[in-house]
């Protein structure tokens, strides 16, 4: 396995730990639900064991994400507020919606921040 291979690993490794975690679940619940054993989800997330493709898309199945989200290079922060929005914006009303949306044109006007447009 090249240096490369070995970084993309341990990022994809990262990657599932993070998710399973900001998703507050356990290894065990994780297990459960896949068929992954949960001693593999650890080897796994430790990037001691190759994640295999259709394990793959089982946990993506579970996390509410696509394969390629774990594919994916690391995502820029804005990437990464647009994405919490877009789960937020789902719980909201449209008048909280739209206050939302008045709100970040605000933003974006606003000198306040430091920044022109």
């Amino acid at each position: 396995m090249s240096v490369d291979e070995r970084a993309e690993a341990k990022r994809l490794a990262a990657r599932l730990r993070e998710t399973r975690e900001y998703l507050d679940l356990s290894q065990q619940f994780v297990a459960e639900k896949t068929g992954i054993p949960r001693s593999a989800i650890s080897d796994i997330e430790r990037g001691e064991r190759r994640v295999e493709s259709l394990e793959l898309k089982r946990l993506a199945q579970l996390y509410g994400v696509t394969v390629s989200y774990f594919l994916e290079d690391e995502p820029s922060d804005s990437e990464k507020a647009m994405r919490v929005l877009a789960r937020m914006l789902g719980d909201l009303n449209d008048d909280q919606r739209e206050e939302i949306t008045r709100f970040a044109n605000y933003l974006r006007h606003s000198t306040r921040r430091g920044r022109r447009s």
